[in-house]
């Protein structure tokens, strides 16, 4: 069987890097030509292009580490926690431009740890090993998604509704509980990925986890067990990443001004 998977692998050659080449290309281009930036501009062709080839440097520095890291347990918290930071500081510029980007670490934190540390304390992810690395790494990269759509779709309501909002206040509101009320409907749409991804699984889409142990060798049953506990761990992390980041943005911890405001009397922090 490890034969098996290894024969319906990628082939890692020149062709392959080709097909890179031209899909990467073929994306750059097409943000370029619709101009799909917020602005009307080509930036996205270019974010396109080097996030294309920063994935590639990546991902081959870390495939090197990770075979390292999984031996010395220091080591593999060390990268963990470089995994984490990184994040923290890619959800935080998303949403905000100033200096409150590092609240973002909150929701990123606080669904992943515990997750984590139940699984290892369970006994069904060993430390070291190689497990541990795919696991967290699909947490985190599914609350830094969550986190970044929440934040950036509360701050860009509460910004055009901003008369709503006030207009709250006027009937009463404490300024957290009037920016909530606007700020979370839309806020919510940030969970949708996760959801439709785990209602149309095996319909839809075949997930990399799945098909992975599939190729390693794994029986469906348990290929389906793995993908199945992801789907749901990840519902839960985006759950909860998602009410964290609504609550941050409606007490003004997460915002995008520039400078601090005065605070108000009536603003419950």
């Amino acid at each position: 069987m490890p034969s098996l998977a290894v024969e319906t692998l990628l082939p890692v050659n020149t062709a392959l890097a080709v097909a890179l080449v031209l899909l990467l290309l073929m994306g750059a281009a097409s943000a370029a030509w619709f101009r799909l930036a917020p602005d009307g501009s080509c930036g996205r062709a270019r974010e396109i292009a080097v996030a294309g080839a920063r994935a590639a440097v990546q991902l081959a520095v870390v495939s090197l580490v990770i075979v390292w890291a999984v031996r010395h347990t220091a080591a593999l918290l060390g990268f963990l926690f470089l995994m984490f930071a990184v994040a923290t500081r890619t959800a935080g510029r998303r949403i905000t431009t100033n200096r409150t980007w590092w609240w973002a670490a909150v929701p990123l934190a606080a669904p992943v740890a515990p997750v984590m540390a139940g699984l290892v304390l369970a006994g069904l992810l060993p430390v070291p090993g190689i497990a541990i690395v795919p696991v967290t790494g699909i947490l985190i990269g599914g609350a830094l998604t969550a986190t970044v759509l929440a934040g950036r779709r509360a701050l860009d309501e509460l910004a055009q509704r901003h008369g709503e909002v006030e207009a709250c206040l006027a009937l009463g509101f404490l300024d957290r509980d009037a920016r909530l009320e606007i700020a979370r409907p839309a806020a919510s749409d940030a969970l949708l990925p996760a959801l439709d991804q785990t209602r149309t699984v095996g319909l839809v889409t075949l997930p990399g986890a799945f098909v992975g142990m599939l190729l390693a060798g794994a029986s469906p049953v348990q290929a389906g067990a793995v993908q199945v506990f992801v789907l749901i761990a990840l519902l839960a992390v985006e759950a909860i990443a998602l009410a964290l980041t609504v609550e941050l943005v409606a007490r003004d911890r997460l915002h995008r001004r520039t400078a601090e405001p005065e605070r108000s009397s009536a603003r419950q922090r």
